[in-house]
């Protein structure tokens, strides 16, 4: 029966629907194309994120604007409301868009448990208003009463008093607390050097012939450029708007308020609450007075440096957050001091060279940038004693570590708001410019120069000098893996990860892919660490591989797309250029007369034992069936076991023999195994080279048909024998059944066993699998991954036959440690036999993914010099239910400490004695191993040969380059420097 609809009735059904269609539009997802809309939305908006100007009362009302607090219920406050889905992308998305302060509770705004994500939020938000003419508030920063600044500054103080008072947040999140400072309301103040550097970038834009002064503002601030500035308005005023005058004259007056000079023997009032008898007080007020008069920077720096560094280590005296906020308040005053005296500062011979950069490094390290336990463990590689005469290999390795300092502090910025500008550059680029912001905010603006004229001035004096094209500061490059090559020039700014490339070209990386495929030669901003898989694999296969800075890497942006010569001698020196000027001897290199065939390797599948097809316990196999039965890591783990029982696990080997029996079944949809398959796709690459088809015709042949057989693979059948063998191991190797037992499968193939070449990283690691699905999907999925496009590009640039490549497993049970890595049985960067390289992150899988790991050289007696600090600030933890969690960590203590170092070298110098001889005598090089630490006990997980390519450290070219430097040349300290 039909029941005829009324009016009313339909009155009722289009109502719901238009309750419906809200809610839809309410509880969409907040995806980035989305917030893209709302930013472009809200900067054409009056009231732009807001709602309405409302009263909010302390009993958690609130009201009309017109109908403030009642007096019965106390003062209130007045600010705008949010719109509906502004608060609900911070709820959805933790997205906090034109943040109130005061509309927050403290703890809530400092959001500890999302790595404090709203405070760097807020930052980042400032930064992008200064840039982008009031960005998401373009219209809306006119929106009066949106805040009240009074309420704004209270709630700052309220703020810091807070959080200051709590010794585990000054010693964990000094660096945050103290750079936020700048930008959280307070004290009236504002961070004038973000707003010069932003008004110049916007009037450049305007106003072409204005660009020149602008990146020397950039670049190089000094209070001279006031007059530059003057002088290039008085000139040009006649063809600018008047809109520009007045924006040109606010520059001129933030410069003139930024550059005037601190008041020195003001600075002891901004500390005088302190108690009478507080060091910092004591040390302020005498400084104050001592140094009042005092105008010779090589005087002011190192007092103000020491000052500094003085409030960092004794700022937890004093518990109270208001005493703390002054102290850290007079350490941004000191900065700003240092600052505006280093540019001034122009030392007058070598000795003074090295105390400026010694002072400036000092006060980096005040400042949070480098961590007081990591200024402690170089300080002294940067104090050098004064003397008449200093070598020229020792003024290289001062370099070293005085670059390293920039690098450290530039490391720390991106670390520690890089989750939130990752976020953000995904629906507003503009975001990334927050670092290079940051960075020229602070002391490695002014430390970078210092190394870099210090730098030039040795290099020239020893005829040690890098080439490079473009580049204004070459002595912020270092080399890292030898080599030479030819090819496009691609620079990537942000994040690369994703990015396909081409193996052909060179490229140029601020933070470079984690699964890189082959490319000709690179260089980055943030190397990683000396021993992560990428760079192992460069630096066997003898890809030129340099570290630079950021303005490096802008500077190469004028080459970007050209062909250019790129290569990195034994010592680090790098050339870069135009290949239109490569002289003869680098013309020569890539004459296919006169260069060398390359070297190819054949995996020796002869020796290959395959008849064995069950699984076998670790424990009986050893070095010797390395490339035999299984690849490396379990045939030299097997060993290490029975070495060093007490530190490798238990263990499962699934040898070639089982692989190759399942390959040789029947391949569902074609006439033959899957083991055919895989011969006929690499049979017919050969013929399609044969008949003169394109390289590139042929790998997309080979990838397409290897995407197949992975498919294929993913849902090949097991062999119920297997199946039977695998669970009974279980349960009488790892003492569980299967299904109960969180392991690690590793793949280990016969192509990791080859002197010449080491397929480090390659291949899958299926991590912490518990589920008995998960395990015996993970054989398959490890199975597969020699297939990948990855694995397959890396082999085919040195195997001869890679289509004999078998993937053997490792099973072993999950050790969730504390921290993990790599350890070189060599010092590998001054290749230097005597010492060890190892470098450990927090968490699983440390190091050998790239992270930028905490890396020492370890001497005979066990003592650690640190070459870098961890950056990473999240861990990878391994729970008993499986799979992995990220968990944020700090910088304030170091990974290793003392006794672990000694360990690993005592375990090192046992292994060069006792490995050899496993391999009867046949390798005598540095081992490559991973291990890991849980509650103070080493665990080995990992050992295989370290391989470096000899081709290109021999290179006779290479060794050309630097063939007239003296290191052992003794120059004066204190000569007068010519100019």
């Amino acid at each position: 029966m039909l029941i005829p609809y009324t009016f009313g009735t339909m009155k009722r059904i289009l109502l719901l629907l238009v309750i419906i269609a809200s809610s839809v539009a309410t509880a969409q997802e907040f995806t980035d194309t989305r917030i893209k809309e709302m930013i472009n939305e809200y900067r054409q908006l009056d009231r732009g994120p807001y709602k309405s100007i409302n009263w909010f009362c302390p009993d958690g009302t609130i009201r009309d604007a017109k109908d403030p607090c009642p007096d019965a219920i106390g003062e209130g406050i007045q600010h705008a409301s949010y719109k509906k889905d502004v608060e609900e992308l911070a709820r959805k998305r933790n997205i906090y868009f034109a943040e109130i302060l005061a509309s927050n509770k403290v703890w809530s705004f400092w959001d500890g448990n999302n790595n404090h994500s709203r405070v760097k939020q807020y930052q980042l938000g400032k930064y992008l208003e200064s840039v982008d003419n009031g960005w998401i508030q373009e219209r809306s920063k006119f929106y009066r009463g949106a805040k009240q600044i009074e309420d704004e500054e209270e709630w700052g103080r309220k703020f810091y008093y807070t959080i200051l008072s709590d010794n585990d947040l000054v010693e964990r999140d000094f660096f945050l607390i103290r750079e936020s400072l700048r930008d959280i309301p307070h004290d009236g103040d504002t961070n004038l050097a973000q707003d010069i550097r932003s008004l110049s970038k916007v009037l450049a834009e305007r106003h072409s012939k204005f660009m020149d002064i602008r990146i020397k503002i950039h670049g190089n601030p000094q209070a001279a450029d006031i007059e530059s500035v003057k002088k290039w308005l008085d000139k040009n005023e006649g063809d600018i708007s008047e809109q520009s005058k007045k924006d040109f004259n606010k520059l001129m007056v933030d410069m003139q308020e930024f550059f005037e000079p601190v008041s020195v023997k003001d600075l002891s009032k901004m500390v005088a609450d302190w108690n009478e008898d507080a060091y910092i007080r004591t040390q302020t007020e005498w400084f104050s007075k001592f140094y009042a008069t005092e105008t010779d920077p090589a005087i002011l720096v190192p007092a103000a440096a020491n000052l500094m560094c003085d409030i960092k280590t004794n700022i937890k005296d004093d518990k109270r957050g208001t005493r703390r906020t002054n102290a850290l308040e007079l350490s941004i005053r000191l900065e700003e001091l240092i600052f505006q005296q280093a540019g001034s500062w122009e030392p007058v011979d070598l000795q003074e060279h090295l105390d400026k950069i010694y002072s400036l490094s000092e006060a980096l390290a005040s400042a949070g940038y480098v961590e007081m336990w990591e200024w402690d463990a170089i300080e002294s590689e940067l104090f050098l004693a004064n003397g008449e005469t200093i070598k020229a290999h020792e003024l290289l390795d001062f370099i070293n570590t005085g670059r390293s300092q920039v690098e450290w502090g530039t490391g720390m910025v991106n670390a520690i708001y890089g989750d939130v500008v990752e976020q953000y550059s995904q629906f507003e680029p503009k975001a990334y410019g927050f670092y290079d912001d940051r960075i020229r905010s602070s002391l490695l603006l002014p430390l970078g120069d210092a190394i870099g004229n210090l730098g030039g001035l040795v290099s020239r004096q020893i005829g040690l000098t890098s080439q490079i094209a473009s580049v204004n500061n070459v002595s912020t490059i270092r080399g890292l893996n030898p080599g030479y090559t030819k090819g496009e020039l691609v620079v990537v700014s942000g994040n690369a990860e994703g990015m396909q490339v081409d193996p052909n070209k060179i490229y140029i990386f601020d933070h470079p892919p984690s699964d890189l495929k082959p490319v000709a030669g690179i260089a980055t901003v943030s190397e990683g660490n000396l021993v992560s898989h990428v760079q192992l694999l460069a630096r066997n296969l003898g890809i030129p591989n340099a570290a630079i800075s950021i303005d490096n890497l802008n500077d190469l942006k004028e080459l970007d797309g050209e062909e250019i010569f790129y290569a990195v001698s034994n010592r680090g020196t790098v050339v870069i250029k135009s290949a239109r000027e490569m002289n003869d001897k680098e013309n020569a290199l890539f004459n296919t007369a006169s260069k060398k065939e390359k070297k190819t390797i054949r995996i020796p599948e002869g020796k290959l034992k395959l008849d064995g097809v069950l699984p076998l316990d670790m424990a009986a196999v050893g070095s010797s069936d390395s490339g035999i039965l299984c690849g490396p890591k379990a045939a030299n783990l097997g060993q290490l076991k029975q070495l060093f029982p007490d530190k490798v696990v238990n263990g499962i080997v699934i040898p070639f023999g089982v692989f190759k029996d399942h390959m040789n079944q029947s391949m569902p949809e074609t006439n033959g195994s899957y083991w055919d398959f895989l011969m006929s796709a690499f049979a017919k690459a050969k013929q399609l080279k044969a008949d003169g088809k394109s390289e590139q015709e042929i790998i997309d042949y080979q990838l397409g048909e290897l995407a197949i057989l992975r498919d294929a693979i993913s849902k090949m059948e097991f062999k119920p024998s297997f199946i039977n063998a695998l669970e009974a191991d279980f349960k009488s190797i790892l003492g569980d059944k299967l299904g109960n037992v969180p392991v690690f499968l590793r793949s280990d193939t016969n192509m990791e066993d080859l002197e010449e070449f080491t397929g480090a990283g390659l291949n899958l690691t299926v991590f912490n699998a518990v589920a008995r699905e998960k395990v015996i999907n993970g054989i398959r999925e490890v199975w597969a991954s020699p297939y990948t496009e990855r694995s397959f590009k890396w082999r085919q640039v040195y195997l001869e036959n890679p289509e004999n490549v078998y993937p053997s497993i490792l099973i072993i049970p999950t050790v969730d440690v504390d921290y993990s890595g790599v350890l070189i049985t060599k010092d590998f960067i001054n290749d230097n036999e005597n010492s060890i390289t190892v470098a450990m992150s927090r968490g699983a899988g440390g190091a050998v993914d790239g992270q930028n790991a905490e890396t020492y050289l370890i001497d005979q007696e066990g003592k650690g010099l640190l070459i870098s600090p961890a950056r990473e600030n999240k861990q990878r933890k391994l729970p008993v239910t499986g799979g992995s969690v990220m968990e944020h960590v700090d910088f304030d203590t170091s990974i290793l400490t003392s006794q672990n170092l000694k360990t690993i070298r005592e375990f090192a110098k046992t292994v060069h004695e006792i490995m050899p001889g496993s391999k009867d005598g046949s390798y005598t090089g540095a081992w490559d191993i991973e291990l890991g630490f849980k509650d103070g006990k080493m665990y080995l997980f990992q050992i295989r040969p370290f391989v470096e390519n000899t081709q290109a450290v021999n290179s006779e070219y290479l060794n050309s380059i630097d063939a007239d430097v003296d290191v052992n040349t003794a120059l004066l300290l204190h000569k007068p420097i010519a100019i």
